[in-house]
């Protein structure tokens, strides 16, 4: 059963930094297209992070510049550094392998002085 754990999460004032870090049971990343996404309340949950199986990432505009994904396959880890938060980054982080459909739990980025 594949399975997988977010933590890093927590309360940071605006301008601060945040590395969040999914750790995975059941499957190996790196044969994977890895994604993170956020949502937060009333909102659609929106994809922020993207990496490929051979290390090609992609970010929209809205967080581009701030946020970085990586990989660790010895770990067994995919890690998300989120710079530069702004309270609109506010929201429940999931980490998501897209071409199995599963879901870690999330874990919850507050932004806010």
């Amino acid at each position: 059963q594949v399975q997988l754990v977010e933590s890093g999460g927590g309360l940071v004032q605006p301008g601060g930094s945040l590395r969040l870090s999914c750790a995975g049971s059941g499957i190996r990343f790196r044969s994977y297209i890895m994604r993170w996404y956020r949502q937060a309340p009333g909102k659609e949950r929106e994809m922020v992070a993207q990496i490929d199986s051979g290390g090609p990432t992609n970010y929209p505009d809205s967080v581009k510049g701030r946020f970085s994904i990586s990989r660790d396959n010895v770990q067994n880890t995919v890690s998300l550094q989120m710079n530069g938060l702004r309270p609109e980054d506010t929201a429940v982080y999931y980490c998501n392998v897209p071409s199995l459909a599963v879901w870690g739990q999330g874990t919850q980025v507050t932004v806010s002085s």
